[in-house]
Formats: C-alpha cells, structure tokens, sequence
C-alpha cells in the first residue's frame, strides 16, 4: 500500500511539475494568451494525474462558475464607479488639493497618497495616464528630475492596484482563499501605507537625485490643470470611502458586541457587491448628473468601462479551474504535506509561489490567479482565521507586483511615459515594484506572526 500511495505521490508530483511548465512554456514561449494557457495547462494536470474524465469536467465547471460568482459583480461595479471617478475629474481634484495641501515640497507624499487612493477604483494604467500630468507640472515648476514626482505616484497606483480592495487582484484572491473582503482591506492598508512610504517618497527622493530625467516635451508647454471645474475634495473622498467603511463595518459588526443590534443591517450593507453599487449610484449623481453629465452620457462612459473586465474575468476563472483541478486530483493535499514537513508560513510560501510566476510571465493577475489557486488547494485553509487568511492575500498580492521587468506590460508603458530608456526604467521602476512587493509582503509576515 505505501509503495501504491508513493507513486501516486509521485505522479501528482509530475503532473503538476509538467503541466505548470506546459503554462509557462505557451505563455512565455509560443505567446498563448494566459486564458488558453492556464486551461491547458489545468486541463493537462487532470490527465496526466489519471483524474477520470468526468472528474476534469467537474473541476472546470467548479472552478468557472464558483470563482465567477464571488467576482463578477465586483470587478463590473468596480469599473463603472473609476470610470465615473475618472470621467468627472475626481481623480484630479485628490491629487491638486493634497499637492496644494503638502506644498511642492513634500508634495511627492501628497502624490505618494493619491495614488494609492485612487488605484483602489480605478484601473492602474487609467490612473497614470490621468495623473502623471500633474506630476511632470511639478517637476516643471520646481525644476527637479521628473522621477522625483513620477516614482511616488506610480508607488502608490502600484500598492492600491496590489493591495486593497475593490481593485480586482486581492478581490480574486479573497474569493478563492474565501476570506471576508474586510479584514483584507484593514490588512491590505496597512501593508500599503508601509510599502507606498518605502517605495514611494524615500526611493523616490533617491531616484530623483541620482537620474536627472527632464519633463517630456510633449508635455512640457501643457497647460495646468482649471481646478474651478474640479468636483470637490470632500465628495471625492466621500464617495471612495463608501464601498471601503461599509465592507469594514461589516467585518467589525461579527466581533463588536455594541453592534450587534445593527448586525443584519450591517452584514447587508457591507456585502462587497451591494457597498459598490451604492457607491456607484452616489457617483453617477453627485459625480454625474450633478456635474452636468445626463444619463445617456454615463450609461457610455459606464458601458465603455466594461470592456477590459472581460479579459480579467476570463484569466481569473481559468485560475479558479487550476485551483479545483490540483484540489480534485489530490495534489493540493500533496503540497500541503510538502509545506507543512518544510515548516514554511504559509504567508512566505504564497509570497514565493506568485513573485515565481511573476517573473517568469509577467502578468500581476495571472501571477495572483496561478499562487491563489495553488494555495486555496491545500487542506485546512478554511480553518484558518480570517486575519490570517488576509495576510496570505497580502502576501500573493506582494509576490505578484515584485520584479516588473521586460515581460510585463507595465514596465513598457511607465517607460514610454516617462522618457526613459530601459537601463533606467530597470533601476528604478523594478526596483520599485520590488520595493512595493517585498515590504508589503514583510507587513504581512510580522501581522501573521501575532493571529
């Protein structure tokens, strides 16, 4: 029997091994797109483990249709409250008042903040594109290296974008490791504001003294933003705080006894699809209508919004189908066994397995999608605490932003904003995108150690 056992073992071991490497191998050689890539190679895993044909079947639907359920909403509410934010000039009105607030400065913190806010509703590249305006304008006016105001701002749209919740990367892993969306925002802040402080104002600084890099010239005549036509700081600010309390309130009302009587209102309100729509709604109104955009006007903006969420909802099912495929087969109870003999935190090997994909692909979101499934595979991840489940999260999100090289679509586009050459942008972008990683990942660590 434990010679049967032992080839078992061995062949889920191969399986595994093979069909992650078929993934990688059709993503980074042959350029198959990550949705076909993950399926195949999940797909491969079943077969190659002797899973029953029915079995495979079963692991597909599975992983479709309960990884969908817990997203779908999220990430569709979620790009129509950024597009409105983005649309109205929300996004401007943060970053002007807190740059107007700080002073030039320490204006990079003003940035540094602003980011990290706005990449919470609204999609990394959007969020650049819309603010980098601003920080060349600072450059400008004080005449110093544009990655002085460049690199905190793109720090903080980075740790929003990994970090916190409704920006859909931890929303996915949240939903496969099954932790409330709560404590992963309440753990995601935390290690955000450390990682946008490193990453951001203190490694900004140090860039902006070492490469003299000047304001592009396509920019540098632009004019400055018409503040008068901004919505104002205060709604802005109100609005993105919506979603964000509820979700937390919700959280807290379980373990709060002074809130129990409010518990069900509470536990409503706080469901993550049901605090996005009432943002959403507020938006469209005070954002909106209010603003002088009529109905027909948001419903394109909202319907224009729609169209990346498609690729992200696609990618993240295929994730979830890996995830049920190694779980089905055995191979999550044969990992879990390896972690558990190598006496590894459980946070340190979520951090690892994303920062390998990572590198290897490229692509935060398939990195995320790939280490989640990995990890929600193992036995006795639903006995965990929810805390510390929010720092397994965290701790993917970190290993999925670490090390943004050649292979990534966001190292081409900073380098193409910014005017640098790719010498440049790998001392200074990667190297901050590891900074990101790496010291939210090390938060996440320390606040595991005492849940």
């Amino acid at each position: 029997m434990e010679g049967a056992a032992s080839l078992d073992t061995t062949r889920l071991i191969l399986a595994a091994v093979i069909g992650l490497a078929i993934l990688l191998v059709l993503i980074i050689k042959f350029k198959i797109h990550a949705m076909l890539s993950i399926l195949i190679g999940a797909v491969a895993i079943g077969l190659i483990a002797g899973m029953p044909f029915a079995d495979i079947v079963t692991a597909v639907d599975d992983g479709i249709g309960n990884t969908l359920k817990g997203i779908a909403l999220l990430v569709g509410l979620g790009s129509m409250f950024g597009a409105i934010l983005e649309a109205s000039g929300g996004a401007q009105t943060l970053a002007v008042t807190m740059v107007n607030k700080f002073g030039d400065q320490k204006a990079a913190w003003a940035l540094g903040i602003t980011g990290l806010v706005i990449a919470m509703p609204v999609f990394f590249d959007a969020g650049l594109i819309i603010l980098i305006p601003l920080a060349f304008s600072l450059a400008k006016r004080t005449k110093r290296s544009s990655l002085f105001y460049v690199v905190p701002l793109l720090a903080g749209l980075a740790v929003g974008h990994a970090f916190i919740p409704p920006t859909p990367g931890p929303v996915l892993v949240a939903t496969m490791l099954g932790v409330d969306l709560g404590w992963v925002i309440l753990v995601g802040v935390l290690c955000g504001i450390f990682a946008m402080i490193v990453a951001g104002p203190v490694w900004g600084a140090f860039c902006g003294k070492r490469y003299n890099v000047p304001v592009p010239e396509h920019v540098a005549n632009q004019e400055d933003f018409d503040e008068s036509k901004l919505p104002g700081f205060g709604t802005v600010v109100g609005i993105i705080l919506i979603p964000l309390v509820l979700i937390v309130f919700k959280s807290l009302a379980s373990v709060i006894p002074a809130l129990a009587g409010v518990e069900p209102v509470l536990t409503f309100l706080g469901q993550p699809f049901v605090a996005l729509l009432i943002a959403t709604l507020v938006a469209m109104f005070l954002l909106g209508t209010k603003h002088g955009y009529s109905l027909p006007e948001l419903e394109k903006i909202m319907t224009k919004s729609l169209e990346p969420t498609g690729l992200i909802l696609l990618v993240t099912a295929c994730g979830g189908v890996l995830r049920y495929v190694l779980q089905y087969s055995g191979l999550g109870d044969v990992i879990g066994k390896a972690v558990a003999s190598a006496n590894l935190p459980l946070v340190l090997v979520a951090f690892l397995v994303a920062a390998l994909v990572r590198i290897c692909v490229g692509s935060a979101t398939v990195a995320m999608t790939m280490a989640a499934g990995i990890i929600a595979a193992m036995p006795g991840i639903s006995e965990l605490s929810p805390m510390y489940l929010a720092c397994v999260t965290a701790a993917v999100a970190g290993g999925a932003t670490v090390c943004s090289h050649f292979n990534d679509s966001g190292f081409w586009l900073v380098k193409s904003l910014v005017g640098l050459d790719e010498k440049t942008t790998l001392k200074t972008w990667t190297i901050m995108e590891t900074l990101v990683g790496g010291t939210g990942f090390v938060v996440a660590l320390i606040i595991s150690f005492f849940v």
